[in-house]
């Protein structure tokens, strides 16, 4: 039998004693080693898998304090709360804070009496900053959201460029890189940028199988949403993203008008009212935030059961990092996208009106058209998903729309060349291009004014493609757009042909498509039945009603302490406690997430909550 490496020991000990844990995950033990010894990293480890873990346990263990850039100033009370609440000594250092509050936290650390300091990257260039550290003891940087240096990333953050000086001004000092998204290229580029060449690198695996990923066709998909947050996660706490600021107005006030508890959070709304509701959405049960992609990230909410997607993410790094939101504390979890024909059509829009040059305009058409793939696949959205980030996977993982609903595959060869001859005529005959809609209602030869005002029923093509219903049409369009054999222009979303247009025409080039499957209901790994159903779905009907039981004592507990409920415990840690249903501290110390201070703080109270009469 082989002993374990020296380090070993004040990690586990750290994890058993503060934390609550018995084991470490995946790679995160060798991770931890190499930081505690003075090594560099490069983490690249999925939402709720653990990543913070990664350098909290080496700054509680080297001497000094670890000091944590963030880019999340709205957060950092939340993240000291959640430390203070395990018995770390936390302390951060922002804008936000009273000059006397600073001036003590700066004491704090200066003595040596903070084990963590949350700094945002902008405080971090500060000077007086800078000679601050250089009179304390630094144990170790960490630089969470690690992506945010990447320069035309989806979250970039100018200056997380600056923080190169980090090993320039303490080069002793390890450094430990963390993101839960990035493609190889977008892991060198972290590296290059935050003078990592050097580093170790770490990547644990992206999947998330406890998320069940589902991309629906646009059909009024405010209904949509309403109908899944209406018989699948009533009462859940959830994200809905939106593409524009006015959307996520209509869709809150929408959900709101029809019974479900929702806020809006966006760019535009003043800074009091954003972090309002961004409190509300942590602390209280069962809301959910409409928002802009300004929100989310390093919300450290693990109950979100649903991340649902109102338009079209720019890349498939987005939308891993967005879904990711959903299901930290790994129970299931849904990840919904309603996709259409028109987003396709923003989207392109988009990239050709934006800043940049011609490389930056086809990089983020690469980003769009693996976006797009994703959609379209008929085969497995996690094998797709992975494989995007560089890793295999089963071809099926049971846990997707495709593989639980399996979609066709058809020859759209001929209704492709329809379409194609329709955008040719208008512009070869007529002079002429349209949108989606005219070559549509052309092919069904449907005599709208706008097609008598052009004549258009003298074409050729008119009425040839009634064999198709119209929403089949879009369909069609929309898979052409993603595969690049028809394009958008101009500021109307005006079609036309591309290189790759002649090759289908001429009968070159097979058109597979794919078909959307009738669905009456998705179907669903697990169902929730009441508002409060879905932690305790697995449960036997007696620990059900035990572990609502702690939900209520811990909803007091948290609105005594001003914290977020899952700051006190966890909904699996509750879960574990009412299957459990331990008569003594000893017993209840056996349970993950129940460090020696939240034993000492709540333990009594838990128990007395488990001895009270039903």
């Amino acid at each position: 039998m082989t002993s374990a490496p020296p380090l070993a020991g004040p990690a586990l000990d750290v994890l058993n004693r503060i934390f609550g844990y018995a084991g470490f995950r995946g790679g995160q033990r060798e991770i931890i080693e190499h930081v505690i010894g003075g090594g560099d990293a490069l983490v690249l480890m999925p939402t709720g898998g653990g990543k913070s873990l990664c350098y909290q346990i080496p700054a509680l263990v080297r001497d000094g304090t670890g000091v944590v850039i963030s880019p999340l100033i709205a957060l950092m009370q939340d993240q000291v709360d959640a430390l203070r609440t395990l018995g770390v000594r936390a302390g951060f250092l922002n804008s936000t804070q009273a000059p006397d509050e600073r001036r003590l936290t700066e004491q704090l650390f200066l003595a040596g009496e903070l084990d963590l300091l949350y700094v945002a990257p902008e405080g971090l260039g500060v000077a007086a900053t800078q000679r601050l550290l250089d009179r304390g003891r630094i144990s170790l940087f960490a630089i969470d959201e690690a992506h945010c240096v990447s320069q035309w990333g989806h979250d970039f953050r100018p200056d997380y460029l600056n923080l190169s000086m980090l090993h320039e001004r303490w080069p002793e000092v390890p450094r430990i890189a963390l993101t839960a998204t990035a493609t190889s290229a977008t892991r060198e580029e972290i590296a290059t940028r935050l003078d990592l060449t050097g580093a170790r690198h770490f990547t644990a695996s992206f999947d998330r199988p406890n998320i069940q990923y589902r991309i629906v066709a646009k059909n009024e998909p405010r209904r949509q949403l309403l109908d899944l947050l209406r018989t699948e996660h009533p009462g859940d706490a959830g994200i809905v993203y939106c593409l524009s600021r006015a959307s996520v107005e209509k869709t809150a006030e929408f959900l709101t008008q029809n019974g479900i508890a929702a806020l809006p959070y966006h760019a535009g709304l003043d800074a009091r009212t954003r972090a309002a509701n961004q409190s509300r959405f942590l602390r209280e049960d069962g809301l959910v935030m409409v928002a802009t992609i300004a929100f989310g990230m390093g919300i450290d909410k693990p109950d979100v059961r649903f991340v649902a997607h109102l338009d079209l993410p720019k890349s498939v790094e987005g939308y891993y990092q967005e879904t990711g939101r959903a299901g930290r504390d790994g129970l299931p979890s849904t990840a919904w996208l309603a996709y259409g024909l028109q987003d396709v059509v923003q989207q392109r829009k988009m990239i050709e009106t934006s800043d940049g040059d011609l490389a930056h305009r086809r990089n983020l058409g690469t980003h769009l058209d693996a976006m797009l793939a994703l959609c379209e696949t008929v085969q497995c959205r996690r094998a797709q998903l992975l494989a995007y980030f560089g890793q295999t996977a089963d071809p099926a993982c049971g846990n997707c729309d495709t593989c639980l609903t399996p979609p066709e595959s058809w020859d759209g060869t001929v209704p492709a060349q329809k379409l194609l001859s329709t955008v040719l005529r208008l512009q070869r005959e007529r002079g002429q291009k349209f949108g989606a809609g005219q070559s549509i209602d052309i092919l069904l030869g449907k005599t709208t004014e706008k097609v008598t005002q052009f004549r258009h029923q003298e074409l050729s093509v008119f009425g040839i493609g009634t064999d198709l219903r119209e929403q089949e049409w879009r369909g069609v369009v929309r898979q052409l757009l993603a595969q690049g054999l028809l394009a958008v222009e101009g500021d109307y979303g005006t079609l036309t042909l591309t290189d790759a247009s002649s090759a289908v025409l001429r009968g070159e080039h097979q058109v597979m498509m794919r078909r959307e499957p009738e669905r009456t209901r998705a179907p669903r790994a697990r169902r929730s039945s009441s508002p409060q159903a879905t932690p305790a779905a697995d449960l036997d009907p007696a620990a059900a009603a035990v572990f609502e039981r702690l939900r209520a004592w811990r909803a007091a507990a948290a609105r005594e302490a001003g914290v977020p409920a899952y700051v006190i415990f966890h909904d699996a840690t509750l879960r574990q406690i009412a299957t459990l249903r331990p008569g003594s501290l000893a017993e209840l110390s056996t349970v993950g997430g129940v460090g020696e201070t939240k034993l000492a703080k709540f333990g009594q109270q838990v128990l007395d909550a488990l001895a009270a009469p039903e």
